[in-house]
């Protein structure tokens, strides 16, 4: 078990206005609702408007957490977006989400692990506080898919929306929310999955570069569903706590059938499971926060509650990690 002194106190999300369902699709690429819902369970998925971005996202679902919890944002001394999706390559998310909000004595930075960006963001966070050199962090989880979507792409237009969600961790060593984690990555695997920018011979082979979302969604797939049940058995040992000890588990939604098979592997009910795909489709960075704020805002998470997250995805990388909810 870590030593913890720091607590989430608070939780927002937004998503954009305009819904893209699988029949809109249907129109731009040869596919149907039927055949969508069967392999991933996405029905529909939000689009950022062209002149919304990612900061914009993070910044509307910081003001969706001051408006639920009463919080002040003003003495936030860091905050953390988790992106892969930035609006620039620089300045970061996180700098033009302080400007939005007029926090003038704050840090800064943008981490990009992107699908599991919010997991790194909530363990960086921990660090941060626990280590005593910070109070009070905003970690943002906020991604804008839609505009790195191929759209004549079928294997991957299909999945991806826009979307997100913050939350506030304070100092708190009475009450630590933080338990467990483990953290991986392969980056041996990583043409599986990528966004090409300024390297045209990342891998042994040419990528496909044209800057746009790139997967082997095959690959990808049997990577996760071997290596999260190994991870999820990790972050349990690291607490001395089992499955039976879990409220709810909260992974990366990236497709549904994806979820059934690693809480087949693992034996975890998927009643006990939280996800957002079905409205938004995967978001990456931003589908944790926004699949446990659908568990708050729906009665079904609890002070109390043992939440055991699991983020996987571009990296390779995966982190998991277990929480106790009290905000």
């Amino acid at each position: 078990m870590i030593i913890s002194k720091a607590r989430i106190t608070a939780i927002g999300s937004y998503v954009p206005e305009r819904k893209l369902t699988n029949d809109e699709l249907e129109k731009l690429v040869e596919t149907n609702d039927e055949w969508i819902v069967k392999r991933t369970g996405i029905k529909e998925r939000r689009i950022a408007r062209d002149d919304e971005h990612t900061s914009d996202i993070g910044y509307q679902a910081a003001l969706n957490l001051v408006e639920r919890y009463d919080k002040s944002l003003e003495d936030v001394d860091m905050i953390i977006a988790c992106t892969m999706t930035p609006d620039f390559k620089t300045p970061s998310v996180a700098s033009l989400v302080q400007a939005k909000l007029g926090i003038k004595h704050t840090g800064a930075i943008d981490v990009n692990a992107a699908c599991s960006g919010f997991a790194y963001g909530l363990h960086v966070a921990n660090g941060m506080i626990s280590s005593g050199f910070h109070r009070k962090i905003l970690v943002i989880g906020a991604e804008t898919l839609s505009k790195i979507t191929d759209y004549e792409d079928r294997s991957t237009c299909i999945l991806f929306g826009d979307g997100g969600g913050a939350v506030l961790v304070e100092y708190d060593e009475k009450q630590p929310s933080f338990l467990s984690y483990h953290l991986g990555s392969e980056g041996e695997k990583a043409k599986n999955l990528y966004c090409s920018d300024l390297s045209s011979c990342m891998f042994e082979e040419d990528i496909i570069h044209t800057n746009k979302f790139v997967q082997n969604g095959r690959e990808v797939y049997k990577w996760a569903v071997t290596t999260v049940p190994r991870g999820i058995k990790e972050v349990l040992e690291n607490a001395a706590m089992s499955l039976s000890d879990v409220n709810w588990f909260v992974p990366h939604s990236a497709n549904l059938r994806m979820i059934e098979s690693i809480c087949q592997k693992t034996d975890f009910p998927m009643e006990k499971t939280l996800y957002s795909l079905v409205e938004y489709g995967n978001t990456s960075a931003a589908t944790i926060p926004l699949s446990l704020d659908i568990g708050v805002r729906e009665g079904k998470v609890n002070n109390g509650d043992i939440l055991l997250l699991y983020g996987f995805g571009g990296g390779l990388t995966h982190a998991g990690m277990l929480i106790r909810w009290n905000t």
